[in-house]
């Protein structure tokens, strides 16, 4: 027809302009998917402190002592640092051997620092080492104990409020590791804070605190002594 205007179909050009994006999203994922994951894949963990890597390596959080699985705090620990890590891929940096040969490192998962996590959550104490990281942990550690969470709340104290009737205090000595009890009387003992999450506990007896390792300390005969002059 004379005058008949001309159209042009859209259809086959926007069929290969999605069919092109389907094949250029199909080439991005299938290069995704032929990268090498990142990180070192967690498939346990022992205790606060401790991974067990892809083959079955293990690896310690530098600057970080969570309590043995025995002691107070040491389950609630480890539950914590599975949550975090379990199952993920972290980054290994600043590995060295601690005095015992160990592996102890940071520890990340992607942005979060393990090490620093478990500090200011309460759940380990801080132990001095030299990593770049060492005075954001140290700060973190002293936040969790100025709040009295984690170990610091659960597991320290210088009442005994689960059994008032128990009143002897057994020490470990951080220098020496001596273990010694107080009773009431004792020089010293109104200072004395029983750390439980360190392997030191209360007892109702001396006798129970003797069977448990501990010896009564100097300072109380001094005491003693002191008084009957």
């Amino acid at each position: 027809m004379v005058g008949a205007k001309k159209t042009i179909s859209h259809s086959p050009i926007l069929l290969i302009l999605l069919v092109l994006s389907l094949l250029c999203n199909a080439v991005l994922v299938f290069q995704n998917r032929q990268k090498p994951a990142t990180g070192v894949l967690v498939v346990g963990v022992l205790d606060g402190d401790t991974l067990v890597l892809d083959g079955k390596t293990k690896v310690r959080l530098r600057e970080s002592d969570a309590p043995e699985i025995t002691n107070c705090g040491g389950e609630e620990a480890k539950r914590y640092l599975e949550n975090m890590v379990v199952g993920k891929r972290v980054r290994i940096d600043e590995q060295v051997g601690d005095v015992y040969g160990r592996a102890i490192a940071l520890v990340y998962a992607g942005d979060t620092l393990i090490n620093e996590e478990m500090l200011k959550k309460g759940w380990s104490r801080y132990h001095h080492d030299v990593s770049s990281k060492a005075v954001v942990l140290k700060k973190s550690a002293d936040e969790a104990k100025e709040k009295n969470i984690g170990i610091y709340g659960l597991c320290q104290s210088k009442v005994n409020q689960e059994n008032p009737n128990c009143v002897i205090k057994g020490n470990i000595d951080k220098n020496s590791n001596a273990r010694n009890y107080y009773v009431p009387g004792c020089a010293q003992y109104e200072f004395t804070i029983v750390e439980k999450d360190m392997g030191e506990n209360w007892f109702c007896t001396e006798g129970d605190a003797r069977e448990a390792g501990f010896t009564k300390a100097k300072t109380c005969l001094l005491r003693i002594i002191y008084l009957l002059l």
